[in-house]
């Protein structure tokens, strides 16, 4: 089997595997998100970083262009904000910092994340959880520390960057047709 071959086979494996009850899970809680007028957060690093922007995107328009979307922000989108947060207090803080300053008890954080282990990314769920946000986590490789302090994980169990980043994109894409098939009747936007 020759490389491109060989990674649509991993791809389809990782993605057989996803368990669906908990990308429903999420699906349910972002519509109630949606309906109560909650703010979603999302955060990742690297390629997961633009993932966020990218999911954020589709929940703020893609879901219902004409009802109006899902207040939600990819904490990873202001480089201002990162890059002073990053100088000032730490490279670690750099989401949890921001949510401390915007979200509010009872929204969702949602975390995209590789390993699992990345300092920010475990702050931000430490925070969140702090906070009382509803915390998500898509997981690859092992899930790291990440899989157990989120509320609910979405782990992809497979040792390969790129299969993990197709993959939040993937279940993002997922849940943005399930929200789009599933408006409220009432949206608070």
């Amino acid at each position: 089997m020759g490389p491109f071959e060989q990674y649509l086979a991993n791809s389809r494996k990782a993605l057989d595997a996803l368990n669906l009850d908990e990308v429903q899970r999420l699906g349910h809680v972002l519509r109630q998100a949606w309906v109560e007028g909650r703010q979603v957060f999302i955060c990742g690093n690297g390629g997961s970083a633009a993932n966020a922007i990218h999911l954020a995107n589709d929940l703020f328009y893609g879901i219902s262009p004409g009802l109006g979307g899902m207040r939600v922000q990819a904490l990873s989108a202001n480089q201002a904000v990162m890059t002073c947060l990053a100088n000032d207090v730490s490279y670690e803080a750099i989401f949890s910092k921001q949510l401390e300053v915007l979200a509010r008890p009872g929204d969702v954080l949602i975390v995209l994340s590789g390993s699992g282990n990345s300092p920010n990314i475990v702050r931000a769920l430490e925070t969140g959880k702090r906070m009382g946000l509803g915390s998500y986590a898509i997981l690859g490789y092992s899930g790291g520390k990440c899989l157990q302090l989120a509320d609910h994980a979405i782990h992809v169990a497979i040792d390969d960057m790129q299969i993990c980043e197709d993959a939040q994109l993937t279940i993002g894409h997922m849940l943005m047709q399930w929200l789009k098939a599933h408006p409220p009747l009432v949206a608070n936007v």
